[in-house]
């Protein structure tokens, strides 16, 4: 006999339960199978990074996955050639890994809660788009500091001088990217037949229990490790909650930071946009609260790349994302719901991460020094601490008022007259 799939259970719970019960159900949907507003995603988003500073931590992506590349490295004989350590961090202990390896369950979770999780496999042509562009992702973050996380999202909420130049190459690299790929639509035909679609039905019947189980074992992990007597464990235990909530609510949002760059360019639409305008809005001045007050050491997430690094790092990121599909956060959960390019994508953004990083490394191009001013420098570029810059937290709220208000307007009035589109 047949089970019920998703909808029907639910239609029967429906019928057969309590009436007292329906605002309960309502909340439920809402939560775990509705989607939410890109808007409240932009909050939700903010708001744990803001618990991560607090707790002396920062949302970061690159880290974690140049440590995965330079697993795979090793494991393939190339780790003695390229000068990577013997010793390498288990990926369950470092901060960063971890990190995307829960935001990685999260949005798993999640889709299976909403029923979205499905093996989605691509075209040929796509898979070698997804190589391409994690690529470029992989050697723009290594000279960025970071993707569009790292780089950009929460150097931002440090105030850091790179995440705005950080933002113009993104824009640049973005726009060159959409030309491209818009090329190669009209002139590569080559794997572009669709494949077969996987069967996932099993996801409508059982999907829910399994994304539900899995947020159990979540916080039994974390509970586990808080109440272990180390340190080390416990502020894991925190990025292992962080990570989760991270993965689910971009799951659940649809958020995209790759996407609030591109689509003002591609579609017009600054939906997107807007919402990660209005985090921003919310996240600086309170992110600045705890900046002055010394609970979070403003250099932390502070990239030594201003600005030479940040404006050509992000240029080749914003390329490869195009590509990709997704920046560094974006495909991590795509891949969470089950897209199989995405995770192509991340391999090579892992990848070339690695490999760029050692192939420089005999030349000291990232290797950070520390300066007569007390700041990380680079070959690309140094720590730039904005109310450092500019004398002081008026001119730098004034600034950063600024720069949204600018980055609003033109997306406001593109989205009116798509003067800006570029496809």
């Amino acid at each position: 006999m047949t089970p019920p799939s998703n909808d029907l259970a639910v239609e029967i719970a429906e019928t057969a339960s309590p009436v007292w019960l329906d605002g309960f159900r309502e909340d439920f949907r809402a939560l775990f199978v509705e989607r939410w507003s890109p808007y409240l995603g932009s909050i939700v988003l903010v708001a744990l990074s803001l618990g991560l500073m607090m707790d002396g931590q920062f949302w970061g992506v690159f880290g974690g996955l140049k440590l995965w590349g330079d697993w795979f490295n090793s494991l393939i004989g190339l780790g003695g050639l390229l000068g990577i350590g013997d010793h390498l961090e288990n990926p369950l202990m470092h901060r960063i890994s971890l990190m995307n390896i829960t935001l990685v369950l999260g949005a798993c979770a999640a889709a299976m809660m909403s029923g979205d999780f499905q093996i989605a496999r691509a075209r040929r042509l796509d898979y070698v788009w997804g190589a391409v562009g994690g690529t470029f992702m992989g050697v723009g973050a290594s000279l960025a500091g970071g993707c569009t996380v790292g780089g950009f999202f929460t150097p931002a909420l440090f105030f850091a001088a790179s995440a705005w130049v950080n933002l113009i190459g993104l824009m640049i690299g973005a726009i060159v990217g959409l030309k491209v790929l818009m090329w190669t639509l009209g002139n590569i035909k080559w794997g572009t037949t669709p494949p077969k679609p996987v069967n996932t039905a099993w996801v409508k019947t059982h999907g829910g229990k399994i994304g539900a189980l899995m947020g159990l074992v979540i916080l039994a992990w974390a509970a586990a490790w808080l109440m272990a007597g180390d340190e080390k464990l416990a502020t894991r235990a925190v990025v292992v909650l962080a990570g989760f909530a991270l993965g689910f609510t971009l799951h659940r949002s649809r958020f995209c930071v790759a996407r609030a760059i591109r689509e003002p360019f591609m579609t017009g639409d600054g939906t997107m946009t807007k919402a990660l305008l209005v985090g921003l809005a919310v996240g600086l001045p309170l992110a600045s609260i705890l900046l002055q007050r010394e609970i979070v050491d403003p250099y932390l997430a502070n990239p030594a790349r201003f600005w030479i690094g940040s404006l050509i790092g992000g240029g080749l990121f914003g390329f490869g994302m195009i590509f990709a599909s997704g920046c560094g956060s974006g495909a991590l959960w795509r891949a969470g719901e089950g897209q199989v390019k995405l995770w192509v994508a991340v391999f090579f953004f892992a990848w070339s991460g690695s490999l760029f990083n050692a192939l420089v490394k005999p030349f000291d191009l990232l290797t950070a020094e520390m300066t007569l001013d007390l700041v990380e420098a680079t070959m690309v570029g140094e720590q730039a601490y904005l109310p450092v810059l500019l004398g002081g937290w008026g001119g730098t709220y004034a600034l950063t008022a600024g720069l949204l208000g600018l980055w609003y307007a033109f997306v406001r009035y593109n989205e009116s007259t798509e003067r800006f589109t570029v496809v």
